[in-house]
């Protein structure tokens, strides 16, 4: 399995930027797809879930700003976000995920090189 993360660069506070991820080697449809991202000096959190649905969840730092989706034909989830604060600046990185029985969720395969994320104010 490969992870392929991009769409990262420096932006403005208050602008856009759109990151996707593509998986190589696996069946992309059938899973859950996650993107995770992890600041300088912090631990990685979840950022957004996808289920192979389409339903989709979203940490509440960036609930309202930011949107996941996915193309299955193109084994690829992306993530567009807008209003983008300096707070979302980090490594963005894109994982298969399983959901545990407490709800929280699980990356699966080992972790791609991700994509920088620089929000300037």
């Amino acid at each position: 399995v490969q992870l392929q993360a991009s769409g990262g660069g420096l932006v403005q506070a208050g602008g856009s930027l759109e990151l996707s991820c593509a998986a190589f080697g696996i069946v992309f449809s059938a899973y859950t797809m996650a993107w995770y991202r992890q600041a300088p000096g912090k631990q990685r959190e979840l950022v957004a879930v996808i289920t192979r649905g389409g339903s989709t969840t979203y940490a509440d730092s960036v609930k309202g700003r930011f949107t996941v989706a996915r193309d299955n034909a193109k084994n690829t989830v992306y993530l567009l976000m807008n209003s983008l604060k300096p707070d979302d600046t980090a490594v963005y990185f894109c994982n298969k995920v399983s959901r545990r029985t407490n709800g929280s969720y699980l990356p699966a395969w080992p972790w791609g090189q991700g994509t920088q994320v620089t929000v300037s104010s």
